[in-house]
């Protein structure tokens, strides 16, 4: 009896298990060890429960589960019934400059939550212009925009622009003629948003509403700036891991646990909603914007102008005050010059741009390259092992950056694996974080190919692989690149895990402009903040060049 030859184990298979493993080494094996962490005593070895019980029978600590989800759920809302409308009005009213308040909408976005705070403090602070020119007129003791209110502020203004992408792009592919015929049945505007546009939208609406919660749940220095008082998650676990008398690393890993637990109750309930509300629909005559008259143009104009200049004002503000004169202090001695831009581009062994580019750029590399090869394998070679490794990869886009950076130093900082305090954490953290939305865009971009292109390149002689670099990559690579260009940019504006990793060797822009912010050197902090927005700015203008688009469509 002959037996079958066994079937040589090709290149994708060991490509599978060598990235299997990795990600096994680099998440998995981290995150197991903060859930271990969190119900075992570090001195006898025993199975416990106290981390948890300290956390929920102790009102200081379960009072800050309560406020990140009062923050995260009212600012998801509120970005959800600003960003809607702004998208409707934007998609189905001819707005003057349109155009140029999409890029200015963008890059509100682009602009880390942080600088938004840091700017807010600036103009409704206790010492903030807007703050003494309101009590200055009123006569009253306004005490500055602090705690619920300024977190709401600036969350739902940096938030909104990701509701208005999402829902911009459905309903540039939404087909009007539903809309035009329910109007010929008499039904009016409003019933027709409410009953025809909103549904049809709203998986779309769900998706970016999670990336909202996750984004804003996650979020580390916004209410560490402008909170004060009211502690959320994230300022909480920072501050037990990096405590100043020792910090506590099992109840910082029990607080990691909860956090996952939520951001996964919340990835579960979006996947089942939008499962329920999902509509199967082609763009046969798409929503082309119109003009308007009389009042309702007027109203389109005056919302769209003010809301787009809200959240544009941070940015400008950050500009400006990197120009004023200062006392290298909190106190801006009036008229302009570049003693901002002197202590911080010029100062003698300050790296943090360097290293920021430095960091993004290789991050981003290490980002493609992995993204690609997990999409092509998950996409045109399916099996069990590539399907885990397709889940596997999903793994970090419901953890916050915070506990990430947690894990990896629970993981990392002593043999086998000694990297605590390297570059080699952070890129490894920064690429990790990104890795599912290059993956999910490299899929995307690999489901436009038709396999007959690959199978044809391979009926002329053409290995595998050489198919796979000479044919699929270069088809691909538009869409990785742009994937990749707003990657960058997420990554360069990453401080959550950044500030856990990092050492003065490797210190970054957020880390410098959150530390100068707490030392009260605004103006430095400014210069900083504005080099990474030129720089958000600058690879915005990258992506329409290589898309050949005017806007961002997800």
């Amino acid at each position: 009896m002959k037996y079958a030859e066994k079937k040589p184990l090709s290149i994708w298979s060991v490509l599978s298990f060598l990235i299997l493993a990795a990600f096994s080494i680099f998440v998995i094996y981290p995150l197991a060890l903060v859930l271990y962490k969190s119900v075992v005593d570090p001195f006898s070895g025993a199975l416990t429960f106290d981390y948890f019980s300290r956390f929920f029978l102790k009102k200081f600590y379960w009072e800050t589960m309560v406020n990140s989800l009062q923050v995260t759920v009212c600012a998801t809302i509120l970005a959800s019934l600003l960003g809607l409308p702004m998208a409707y009005l934007m998609r189905s009213v001819k707005i003057r400059g349109s155009s140029f308040l999409n890029i200015l909408i963008v890059i509100s976005y682009l602009s880390p939550p942080f600088i938004g705070a840091y700017a807010w403090i600036q103009l409704l602070g206790r010492s903030g212009v807007v703050t003494q020119l309101v009590n200055d007129l009123f006569g009253i003791a306004f005490d500055g925009v602090y705690g619920f209110a300024g977190i709401m502020l600036v969350f739902t203004l940096q938030s909104f622009p990701l509701v208005y992408i999402y829902v911009s792009g459905a309903l540039k592919n939404m087909d009007n003629s539903l809309n035009e015929a329910a109007e010929s049945l008499g039904c009016g505007r409003f019933d027709r948003i409410r009953r025809i546009i909103v549904p049809l939208v709203m998986p779309t609406l769900l998706a970016s509403a999670l990336l909202v919660f996750m984004r804003v749940f996650a979020d580390f220095g916004t209410p560490m700036l402008i909170g004060e008082g009211f502690k959320t998650m994230p300022v909480l676990v920072y501050t037990q891991f990096m405590g100043e008398v020792g910090g506590d690393d099992g109840f910082a890993a029990a607080i990691c646990v909860i956090m996952i637990g939520l951001t996964l109750a919340m990835f579960f309930a979006q996947r089942i909603l939008a499962r329920r509300s999902t509509y199967a629909m082609t763009a046969l005559k798409p929503m082309v914007a119109e003009q308007a008259t009389g009042l309702r143009n007027l109203i389109a104009h005056g919302i769209v102008y003010f809301v787009t200049g809200l959240a544009i004002l941070p940015q400008l503000v950050v500009v400006y005050t990197s120009f004023l004169r200062s006392n290298g202090g909190q106190v801006f001695t009036g008229g302009f010059a570049l003693q901002s831009y002197e202590a911080t581009l010029f100062a003698k062994d300050n790296d943090a741009i360097l290293n920021t580019y430095l960091l993004g750029a290789l991050s981003i590399a290490l980002v493609v390259v992995i993204g690609v090869l997990v999409a092509y394998l998950s996409v045109r070679k399916r099996s069990a092992v590539n399907s885990a490794l397709d889940t596997v990869t999903m793994f970090p886009f419901i953890i916050p950056g915070s506990v990430l950076g947690i894990s990896f130093l629970f993981a990392f900082n002593s043999p086998p694996i000694l990297i605590s305090g390297t570059m080699l954490i952070m890129i490894i953290a920064f690429s990790v974080r990104r890795m599912p939305y290059t993956v999910r865009s490299s899929a995307a971009a690999l489901g436009q190919i038709s396999p007959s292109i690959e199978e044809a390149a391979i009926s002329l002689g053409a290995s595998e692989t050489t198919t796979f670099a000479r044919v699929t990559v270069p088809m691909m690579l538009p869409g990785v690149c742009a994937g990749a260009i707003m990657s960058w940019v997420t990554i360069i504006s990453e401080l959550s895990s950044s500030i856990i990793l990092y050492t003065n060797a490797n210190q970054t822009l957020t880390v410098s402009i959150y530390t100068e912010v707490i030392r009260g050197n605004y103006g430095n902090a400014s210069a900083y903040a504005t080099i990474l927005t030129v720089t958000s700015i600058l690879s915005l203008l990258l992506f329409y060049k290589v898309t050949g688009r005017r806007d961002i469509s997800i």
